[in-house]
């Protein structure tokens, strides 16, 4: 699984820190930069509109984890509409979480862990086979 940090997945087993299966590193880099540049340009292209939507879902305390994950989902997949054909739909889909989760957590600070976890949420619920795929391409 891809880190934050940039180090490699591990996780304890009967105490003793195991790491995940070897990724070549050089290609998951190359994907990151492929992947902040095209957040780059996706960034410009997102309404402070659709930003103050999700913050106002993420203040709502009465909102579940999955009602909040449903109300990214669906600003991700409008967004996505948006996009060029000639991109993969998961790619972008995997962008936009991202580019939104940078910009919530810009535009509110305090929401930072609850906007990191639902897009965690979001992306191992709708794009992990995506991320396996593209890294293990």
């Amino acid at each position: 699984e891809l880190q934050t940090d940039g180090n490699r997945s591990g996780h304890l087993q009967n105490g003793e820190l195991v790491f995940d299966p070897e990724v070549n590193e050089e290609v998951v880099r190359i994907i990151a930069a492929q992947l902040a540049e095209i957040g780059d340009q996706f960034d410009k292209e997102i309404k402070a509109r659709v930003v103050n939507d999700l913050v106002q879902h993420f203040l709502n305390e009465n909102l579940s984890g999955e009602e909040i994950t449903q109300h990214m989902s669906a600003a991700v997949e409008g967004l996505a509409r948006a996009i060029p054909s000639d991109m993969e739909q998961e790619k972008a889909m995997l962008v936009l979480a991202m580019v939104l989760t940078k910009k919530i957590a810009n535009t509110m600070p305090s929401l930072l862990q609850r906007v990191f976890s639902t897009t965690v949420n979001y992306i191992s619920q709708q794009l992990h086979n995506y991320i396996v795929r593209m890294v293990s391409a």
